[in-house]
């Protein structure tokens, strides 16, 4: 029998994402002697699993269809049953259900972090929401903020108590991601020229990441500087339900051949690299991934102001604008263009930064030490089976 606790980690998809992302990285650095993990989506699990480079974890898709949650928990404590893990760890709102069937099935040690803000509640505003996390608080042993912010919602509108609550910043891969001596070509990118400016985004095409913003900035700072019309270009990769709209905002305003629709890609480092300056224009955000990853890449970062993005930048290292504000987002992207030395600048000190700050090994070693934690601490596993848990 082996003695390593299993971890399942329970989300809504198991795709390409910030939260996804954040997983594989936590999976593929805990110590293997240690842990041992399963993934278990509520829908389904894509290739994105190949990311995954233990040969030991197991994968489970529930399919569910859309409508309440509710109706798989008992499906989900059978597959729980089954599995028999140590921890569970739910993921955000969709999967907080689950943390029910978790302890339905008896699971000794349940965990939900929170990592962003859903499509419908970009600010955590939402009472129902609020109402809902409180209805499954008392399932749950501990919670995970990745931001201040977010630890701040739980505590004040869910009542979570101080004790029951961790913050985890995200962490970044400071092998994968890192800077480049000169914008590097993109696999598959136009053939851009010394002389062009790149401003460019990465993430799912969806409402809340509000890559239109981004569209409609790019098309007015071009409206503004002749200089911007001819050299600033623009890359947005990934995809999503929103890329048919961000390419009618950019076909209307004439800015097409000016913009390139990377698609979904499996090469983000490489594409940061041959950006010279990166956007997130969402309307929500816990801790970004991806301003992690270009704060990583030493590139200059125009974000809006949502959710984490503060505890991330500050003016030394980012230009922070309003959200879903044109004018400034255009305003941004000038400044950099036309200061591209202060732009540079300003990259090097958000490196810095997130070399100090949010290195992936911070991140692996704040997670382990509070599972084991929870796991010594869990009234189920003393004393009798806690040897059987124990962690070397």
């Amino acid at each position: 029998m082996d003695a390593r606790p299993l971890i399942a980690h329970v989300l809504y998809r198991f795709d390409v994402g910030g939260l996804e992302n954040g997983v594989v990285n936590l999976i593929n650095r805990l110590p293997a002697h240690r842990f041992r993990h399963a993934i278990v989506a509520l829908t389904e699990v894509s290739d994105f699993r190949q990311r995954i480079e233990r040969d030991d974890v197991a994968f489970v898709a529930l399919h569910k269809a859309p409508g309440h949650g509710i109706r798989v928990v008992p499906r989900m404590r059978e597959i729980l049953r089954q599995l028999r893990p140590t921890v569970v760890h739910t993921r955000n709102l969709a999967a907080l259900e689950m943390s029910l069937a978790a302890a339905w099935a008896g699971v000794p040690v349940r965990i939900h972090g929170e990592h962003g803000w859903d499509v419908n509640d970009p600010d955590g505003s939402s009472r129902k929401f609020s109402w809902v996390r409180r209805l499954y608080r008392p399932f749950v042993h501990h919670f995970i903020a990745l931001s201040k912010h977010q630890a701040g919602y739980l505590g004040e509108r869910v009542g979570v108590p101080d004790h029951r609550l961790t913050q985890i910043y995200n962490g970044v891969d400071l092998t994968r991601f890192h800077r480049a001596a000169a914008r590097a070509p993109i696999n598959q990118a136009p053939a851009f020229a010394p002389s062009e400016w790149i401003v460019g985004t990465v993430g799912r095409l969806e409402p809340i990441k509000n890559q239109q913003l981004l569209a409609r900035a790019f098309m007015r700072a071009r409206e503004l500087s002749p200089a911007a019309r001819q050299h600033m270009r623009l890359v947005i990769a990934g995809d999503g339900p929103d890329a048919p709209a961000i390419e009618s905002v950019l076909r209307e305003g004439g800015a097409m051949q000016a913009a390139w629709m990377a698609g979904k890609r499996g090469d983000v480092a490489d594409v940061m690299r041959g950006l010279d300056c990166f956007v997130l224009p969402s309307r929500a955000e816990g801790i970004s991934n991806t301003i992690l990853e270009a704060m990583a890449t030493s590139l200059p970062i125009i974000a809006t102001d949502v959710g984490g993005n503060r505890e991330l930048l500050d003016d030394r290292t980012g230009q922070i604008v309003p959200s879903d504000d044109v004018d400034g987002m255009a305003a941004a992207m000038l400044a950099d263009f036309t200061d591209p030395t202060s732009a540079r600048a300003r990259g090097r000190r958000a490196l810095a930064a997130v070399q100090q700050r949010f290195d992936l090994q911070h991140m692996v070693a704040a997670y382990a030490a509070l599972y084991e934690r929870l796991i010594e601490a869990a009234p189920s596993l003393r004393p009798a089976t806690m040897a059987q848990h124990h962690i070397q």
